[in-house]
């Protein structure tokens, strides 16, 4: 069994220990499913997508730990690139042997039952990174994050260098 961790709001917890994980739909039209990652021995990229996802204007995220069948088929890939069907143990094996496996994602295109729940515990709420992988020192995109609190002072200290 693969165990796997999904990032959601507090909020979401009574429901989730309810009835599980239900698959959804971006707005974007990226492929609907339960988006997750692999446990790794690291902390910090296991739970990568905290500081990212807190930029929503969530302000309390958790993390939900729970196995599938390892035969299973899930899609992996960077986030903004193609994904890959393969079952979830070649998933867990491709993203936890990259070398730097920031940005990956495992998509599951079912919901996940309560019974297949592991755990659910708390995260810190500053792990991981923000806009990008190796976002710091990089110009931000105006048209991204026009009102961003501090986006103006970040332009300014990139045009000083």
């Amino acid at each position: 069994m693969t165990m796997l961790v999904h990032i959601t709001p507090a909020k979401n917890i009574r429901a989730i220990r309810r009835s599980g994980i239900r698959a959804q739909s971006l707005a974007d039209g990226s492929q609907p499913g339960v988006y997750c990652l692999p446990v790794m021995p690291s902390y910090q990229l296991t739970h990568q997508w905290v500081r990212e996802l807190r930029r929503g204007g969530q302000r309390t995220l958790m993390a939900v730990h729970f196995r599938i069948p390892d035969d299973e088929e899930v899609s992996v890939g960077h986030y903004g690139s193609h994904q890959v069907r393969v079952s979830s143990a070649e998933a867990t094996a491709l993203v936890t042997e990259l070398e730097d496996p920031r940005g990956y994602e495992v998509i599951i295109p079912r919901s996940i039952a309560a019974k297949e729940i592991h755990r659910i515990r708390r995260v810190n709420q500053v792990t991981g990174w923000r806009y990008m992988p190796d976002a710091h020192g990089t110009r931000p995109c105006p048209l991204c994050n026009p009102g961003q609190y501090g986006a103006a002072k970040i332009r300014n200290s990139l045009d000083e260098e």
